[in-house]
């Protein structure tokens, strides 16, 4: 059985995204339901998790509402306003874009620690979207709160077009040390260079986390500015070791995010 753990629906014409720039202008039109559809049955995808990609509690409501008329979608990570939580209800889990915020230490403003606790005391997970810059505030924050589950979003964005990779691997190294942390396998292809090997940052994420606190994420439609949906779930599906294929392309994602898979 194969979970997609992280994929996105939107639309423009709706809501304006605002890192939607001209770079990714084939980004910039609606993708719903049934643009995915089609995709999941052709790769026997059982069920997705959706995941925010606007900060608006408009676009929160939307993706419940979407969710609610679509079987394959089994579980929303929406966004709220963490210094003010509300509208928890319906959600397996919440994010914020933290690599956008302008203070690297964001995720350690008190009253943002009290809205992450807000999440944890609701029983939802915390995807953490952060690159290597905000990922000593995303360890403090998974220290703070042992008894939350935390979930790495695209493996926090290795920078692989630069090859300076020491810092970010020491900073998910140390994240991995957790064990209320899971990973995303998820968004590497638009991090690298056309034909890049992706295999070891896969390899090395399932070194540090294991198979029981990986899983599978497509990142569609994000990823199609690299490669298509077949592609990048075949990256995961190769590199990890066939004996741990129900954990990372299923398992895990149902048992962080409380799934129900009919």
């Amino acid at each position: 059985m194969i979970v997609d753990a992280h994929q996105h629906f939107w639309d423009p014409a709706v809501a304006d995204y605002p890192w939607m720039t001209d770079e990714i202008a084939s980004l910039r039109r609606r993708f719903d339901p049934d643009d995915l559809e089609p995709l999941l049955r052709e790769h026997d995808v059982r069920g997705t998790v959706l995941v925010q990609a606007l900060s608006s509690l408009d676009e929160t409501r939307m993706l419940r509402e979407i969710a609610a008329a679509t079987p394959f979608v089994l579980g929303v990570v929406g966004w709220v306003d963490l210094t003010s939580v509300a509208e928890l209800a319906g959600l397996v889990g919440v994010r914020h874009q933290v690599h956008d915020e302008p203070d690297p230490q964001w995720l350690l403003r008190e009253d943002v620690q009290r809205g992450v606790a807000a999440v944890g005391e609701a029983g939802l997970a915390f995807d953490l979207l952060v690159r290597e810059r905000e990922l000593p505030a995303a360890i403090e924050t998974a220290r703070r709160h042992p008894e939350m589950r935390f979930v790495l979003d695209h493996v926090a964005k290795p920078p692989l077009r630069t090859g300076d990779l020491a810092s970010w691997a020491d900073g998910v190294a140390a994240l991995a040390q957790l064990p209320n942390v899971t990973c995303k396998l998820s968004g590497l292809f638009t991090e690298a260079e056309p034909g890049t090997d992706l295999a070891p940052t896969v390899e090395q994420a399932l070194r540090w986390f294991g198979s029981e606190r990986c899983m599978f994420g497509s990142d569609w439609p994000v990823c199609l500015l690299a490669t298509d949906y077949g592609a990048a779930l075949e990256l995961v599906r190769a590199v990890v070791p066939e004996r741990d294929h129900e954990a990372v392309l299923s398992g895990t994602a149902i048992r962080t995010y409380g799934l129900r898979v009919t």
